[in-house]
């Protein structure tokens, strides 16, 4: 098991856009500057461990379709989470990645009792502190799986049974502890099943109220443990619950406001989560800053012809860079940054093949990273949108904004006026080949 996972295959390099090598970057140089930040700085792009090194393939229909060395069976569990942590930053330094993200049971295992899960979790953590100091690789964030283990079947913070509550609170302690070990620049919290499967069995009120306290707490241990990073909550509209209380940036907004948790969590913001809520991705971000709630980001997509979460890898230049311009135009990442929540396909089963995924989607984020520099630099996109709400910058609009006009002056104002407002255009097919020059 101590054997390389990828032992064939170089470090991935810049070769430029004209290059036809498959593992190569065609977009993504590091190192180039754009607006005084490097292209690493920009995108702080991240491999996760789970999609990447957990997941074997399978799906509801059939059995894994991967053979890791890690996924063997009745080996001891402690050395196949070691196998799978060297197989991991062979994969992310042949990437040349900068940072990584995991759930505490993706980097070690659940064992017979709490104190031999902890003393589990404990050693893997110790072994990646290792491998960070020894690669450079840094964390972007971590989690906890508080969704796959059978006790989590009816949630976690929103259990009706307290004794999960409290299972729950202490699997995160652990791993928000651990997070701050390892120097992470944010923890997230996502509610796999955070939700209700029918109305018939739920008390909605009883389990939103839980869920408030449980992320009074974490935020109350954040503080307690100087842990400097950013708190994260990633929406999901659905699945595997029916509905889930955090079902899109606005919903989250709402419950933040509720528990008095503004400005202690931010969002991290998923692209398949978004359209399952209905959303663009560019929505969510946009709602996410105009909220001052914009985080981190989980980047991948789903299908338009299947109604579930697929996580697939990124390939759409025009969904990035429209992201990327907005992110921009918003004053960029801080802590955040773009992760690799994307699984392969379950008939990519080849080593390789993760290097050609995240080859590909690292690419496209670059691509649209370049796309949403020449945008931001002409300016154009920016002067007609600017244009359209001028009327706000001064007059009638400026003293509506500034509260000098009650409703009865705005009706005055009508009359002594005689306002006639015509429509004006929209120009949204303009801006829309706009947008397409750039791509």
């Amino acid at each position: 098991m101590s054997q390389p996972f990828l032992p064939d295959l170089a470090p991935i390099e810049y070769r430029g856009p004209e290059s036809t090598e498959p593992l190569a970057y065609r977009f993504y140089d590091a190192g180039r500057e754009l607006l005084g930040k490097t292209m690493a700085e920009h995108l702080r792009i991240a491999v996760c461990y789970w999609h990447s090194f957990c997941w074997p393939g399978s799906d509801v229909f059939g059995d894994g379709t991967f053979e890791r060395p890690w996924m063997g069976r009745g080996d001891p569990p402690l050395e196949l989470a070691e196998c799978k942590l060297a197989a991991a930053f062979e994969l992310f330094e042949k990437l040349g990645v900068p940072f990584f993200t995991f759930h505490d049971r993706d980097i070690a295992p659940e064992g017979a009792s709490p104190a031999e899960t902890r003393s589990n979790l404990d050693h893997m953590i110790a072994l990646a502190e290792a491998a960070m100091e020894r690669s450079g690789v840094g964390l972007l964030w971590g989690t906890a799986n508080l969704f796959g283990h059978p006790r989590y079947a009816a949630g976690a913070a929103t259990n009706p049974d307290p004794e999960v509550f409290a299972w729950a609170a202490h699997q995160v302690k652990q791993a928000l502890e651990a997070t701050h070990r390892l120097g992470g620049a944010n923890y997230v919290l996502w509610g796999g099943r955070e939700g209700y499967d029918t109305l018939l069995n739920t008390d909605m009120r009883r389990e939103i109220e839980q869920l408030g306290r449980f992320m009074q707490l974490v935020v109350e241990h954040k503080h307690k443990i100087g842990f400097a990073g950013t708190l994260l909550i990633e929406p999901k509209p659905m699945e595997p619950t029916k509905h889930q209380y955090d079902f899109d940036s606005a919903a989250v907004h709402a419950f933040l406001r509720k528990f008095g948790l503004e400005g202690e969590v931010k969002l991290n913001i998923e692209v398949n989560h978004a359209t399952l809520a209905g959303h663009s991705f560019q929505h969510e971000i946009e709602y996410a800053l105009a909220n001052d709630l914009f985080g981190s980001l989980d980047i991948n997509r789903g299908d338009p012809l299947l109604g579930w979460d697929t996580d697939q890898f990124p390939n759409s230049a025009e969904e990035s860079t429209l992201a990327l311009h907005s992110i921009l135009r918003g004053g960029g990442l801080a802590s955040g940054g773009f992760n690799f929540d994307a699984k392969l396909r379950r008939q990519s089963i080849d080593a390789e093949d993760l290097l050609h995924a995240h080859v590909g989607g690292i690419d496209t984020l670059a691509r649209g990273l370049l796309n949403a520099v020449r945008m931001l630099e002409d300016g154009e996109l920016d002067a007609l949108r600017e244009e359209r709400y001028a009327g706000w910058s001064a007059g009638l609009g400026k003293a509506i904004l500034a509260g000098e006009l009650d409703l009865a002056a705005l009706s005055r104002r009508v009359d002594e006026a005689g306002l006639e407002p015509e429509p004006v255009s929209g120009r949204q097919e303009q801006l829309e080949n706009l947008v397409n020059r750039y791509l």
